[in-house]
C-alpha cells in the first residue's frame, strides 16, 4: 500500500513552512524597528517570539535535534518577559 505522505514531501512542506516563517519574522522585525507606537512594537515583539518558537520547532523536526525544543521553550519564556517589561514601561511602574 502506497502512503500519501512520503518523507520527501514532508521535508518539502517543512522547508516551505520555514520560508514562510522567515518572511513573517522579517516583517515583524521591520514593524518592531519602524513601529510608530509602543503597541506596534509590543505586537511585533510578541510576533517575533511566537514566530521564533515555531521556527525552532519546525527546525527541530527537520534536523531531528530535540535540543532545539529546549531553545524554543526558552525563547517563549523570554518573549513573555519582554512583553511584561514593555507593558510595565508603558504604564510607568518602573
Amino acid at each position: 500500500m502506497q502512503t500519501l505522505f512520503t518523507p520527501e514531501l514532508l521535508e518539502s512542506a517543512l522547508l516551505i513552512a520555514l520560508l514562510v516563517l522567515v518572511l513573517t519574522l522579517v516583517v515583524g522585525l521591520l514593524r518592531a524597528l519602524v513601529g510608530p507606537t509602543l503597541e506596534d512594537r509590543l505586537s511585533a515583539a510578541l510576533l517575533l517570539g511566537t514566530g521564533g518558537v515555531a521556527y525552532l520547532a519546525l527546525l527541530m523536526l527537520l534536523l531531528d535535534m530535540p535540543a532545539l525544543l529546549d531553545v524554543a521553550l526558552l525563547l517563549a519564556l523570554l518573549a513573555a518577559v519582554v512583553a511584561a517589561a514593555m507593558t510595565r514601561r508603558e504604564v510607568g511602574d518602573g
